[in-house]
């Protein structure tokens, strides 16, 4: 009995000290301590980011695609709202389409591969930060002008499939899920590229299994100092 009183006492000890250093972490990692005034959340999620913008630059494989519809003509009218209907026409005409809105739907003539060429620069600039070239060139504000960018391409990747226009509505959808989606996701954050990290992507990774087991032992050795380890019940034999 004084042996097991023993252990459960080294046991009690051994996860309140794991428990308190646990908690000293946690509260040093919401400390501003990271760099330019980050915590550790935010340094981390900062980090990662970074990653995965540097992973998802697709625009030089999606213009190959772009270069397909050469010679080809667009000609789809797609619905837009009101707030936006303006927008919209601005963005196509500056894209080289001639656009007219009839009521609540925009007509859309012109180029096909010069007007996704343009909305290819468009995420170029975008996705490199420059968000100015944007504002300058469409005289709005840039996460607009590729939102209503996003919404035009979903419009006409539907009609053009409606139309059986396969292979075109995939040259679109790729300019849309490939191109403006990530430059506009990732707007503002600088890129990285794995290779480039892999100390610092390694420190994160172990840490966060190390420090997820280290929770869990503290809890384990408290309860188990305290007496409510779970342990096999006994196999009672009949008589």
């Amino acid at each position: 009995m004084a042996a097991d009183s023993k252990s459960k006492k080294k046991h009690l000890i051994q996860g309140t000290l794991l428990m308190v250093t646990f908690v000293a972490i946690f509260v040093t990692l919401f400390m501003p301590i990271f760099g330019q005034g980050k915590n550790g959340l935010e340094f981390a999620d900062d980090f990662f980011n970074k990653l995965s913008k540097g992973s998802s630059y697709f625009i030089p494989e999606v213009a190959k695609g772009v270069e397909k519809l050469k010679g080809k003509q667009l000609e789809v009218s797609i619905a837009v709202k009101k707030d936006s209907a303006d927008k919209a026409k601005t963005l196509a005409t500056v894209a080289g389409l001639n656009a007219t809105l009839q009521g609540e739907e925009l007509v859309l003539k012109g180029d096909f591969s010069k007007a996704m060429a343009q909305i290819l620069a468009d995420s170029e600039d975008m996705f490199r930060n420059n968000g100015k070239a944007i504002s300058d060139r469409y005289k709005m504000e840039e996460r607009a002008a590729m939102q209503t960018w996003w919404d035009m391409l979903k419009q006409i990747v539907f009609k053009l499939q409606k139309d059986k226009k396969i292979e075109e509505a995939k040259v679109v959808n790729n300019v849309q899920k490939k191109a403006v989606e990530p430059a506009y996701n990732f707007y503002k954050i600088e890129s990285a590229k794995v290779i480039d990290h892999i100390p610092m992507l390694t420190f994160l990774l172990v840490f966060y299994v190390i420090y997820t087991l280290w929770y869990g032992f503290a809890i384990f050795d408290i309860f188990d100092g305290i007496g409510l380890s779970m342990k096999k019940s006994k196999v009672k034999k009949e008589v």
